[in-house]
């Protein structure tokens, strides 16, 4: 299944870094959302858009995660070619991951 059909995302950013929050639709899905969506996991999702370090920050009390991807944005809003420049895409892309149950 893909991480749409459990839970919703919001990106946000800063310079060169992006903040991408994972929110599970059910309390009960938290979990697995803890197990499967990895730092490691993300920053292979995204491949050669990261340049830099993710860092997932668990919130347990809201049933969501938040990621600080550095280095993911081509330098950031005024320096980069990109047409999303302000990765507000990128939520959209996190939640196309397919996970297992």
């Amino acid at each position: 299944m893909k991480l749409r059909e459990i839970a919703h995302s919001r990106t946000g950013d800063k310079g060169n870094i992006s903040n991408i929050s994972l929110i599970a639709y059910e309390e009960a899905d938290y979990p697995l959302l803890v197990e499967k969506v990895t730092p490691e996991r993300v920053r292979e999702w995204f491949g050669d858009m990261i340049q830099g370090e993710v860092v997932r920050y668990q919130l347990p009390q809201l049933a969501a995660m938040n990621f600080v991807i550095y280095g993911a944005l081509g330098g950031g809003v005024t320096r980069s070619l990109s047409l999303d420049p302000h990765g507000k895409s990128l939520s959209s892309h996190l939640l196309d991951i397919e996970i297992q149950p």
